[in-house]
């Protein structure tokens, strides 16, 4: 079964982790824009964090088969910094229509505050300008009152329920968010935001239509085979298989083809692998031979 993971931060993960997520049958990824861990001080690196996702990191994984997306926004956590914020928005309109970049986000709300709610209908303003997808960052607290607000806002810019991704969900946000008509995103992230075992109870209780399964894997304590890992535990609990291929690839197929700037040829059709290629004169390989294909490769280390 071919998977999509269309929430991971691949620029806090190791290129190993792209080499054993296609193996595992991952054949694309989404890459939201978000913070780093802490806050950026100035407009220039949140520059060159847009310009890495459009293109170092989407050079890097199509070196593994891996085709990657990218979303592209402020996100609500250093909206509270209203200098800083006032500078980034001004440079998203740069980076939203590049190669590769299919939604703004990902915005929303994190404490809820007057700032974060004031730049997030900015970007949603943005999207129904560019006739673009959103998607949305759920808060770790108040997440209900959190989802609900966003969708209000969202509805109030005009934005189409069908052209906005909720992500974060869990049981207490999911009916509202399916009976509302968006995208519900859930994030397996271990011991926080939603666990596989919880997940498969909620596709078996819902469904699948609408619903779609990511990792945000990042530099926190996470999984980048949690899409895969997932849809296995669905099988062997006995989610029909094609369930388990709605929420695990087509749904996100789906929800992101809508921009154009996704298809399934783009990895049905992939280009041949050169790893000797360079971008910005670099490669993937550190000295190594080209042609590494499967993690057995690295049985031993010399």
């Amino acid at each position: 079964m071919m998977y999509i993971d269309p929430h991971i931060h691949m620029c806090s993960r190791t290129t190993y982790d792209y080499l054993v997520m296609r193996e595992y049958g991952i054949v694309a990824v989404i890459e939201p824009a978000f913070w780093l861990g802490q806050p950026r001080t100035n407009a220039g690196s949140f520059k060159d964090y847009f310009s890495s996702l459009v293109g170092w990191e989407r050079f890097r994984a199509s070196q593994f088969g891996i085709q990657h997306y990218c979303t592209i926004g402020l996100n609500p956590k250093e909206a509270n910094n209203e200098a800083l914020a006032t500078e980034v928005m001004e440079l998203l309109p740069l980076y939203a229509c590049k190669e590769g970049v299919v939604a703004i986000g990902e915005i929303g709300y994190d404490d809820m505050t007057e700032a974060e709610d004031k730049y997030f209908c900015q970007q949603l303003e943005l999207a129904k300008e560019l006739d673009m997808l959103v998607l949305i960052h759920t808060p770790h607290r108040n997440k209900k009152a959190g989802a609900i607000q966003s969708m209000e806002r969202c509805i109030e810019y005009g934005l189409d329920p069908s052209q906005v991704v909720i992500d974060h969900n869990n049981e207490e946000t999911v009916e509202e968010v399916l009976g509302r008509g968006f995208w519900a995103a859930f994030t397996i992230y271990p011991q926080t935001k939603m666990g596989n075992a919880r997940m498969v109870e909620v596709v078996r209780k819902y469904g699948c239509d609408r619903i779609i399964v990511d990792s945000s894997a990042d530099w926190g304590i996470s999984d980048p085979l949690a899409v895969p890992k997932t849809a296995q535990l669905m099988l062997d609990r006995g989610i029909p298989e094609e369930h388990v291929r709605a929420v695990c690839y087509e749904n996100a197929l789906a929800a992101y083809s809508q921009t154009g700037q996704m298809k399934a040829s783009d990895w049905l059709n992939p280009q041949s692998i050169d790893q000797r290629q360079l971008f910005s004169g670099n490669s993937v390989l550190r000295g190594q031979e080209p042609g590494i294909k499967s993690v057995s490769d690295f049985v031993l280390i010399e």
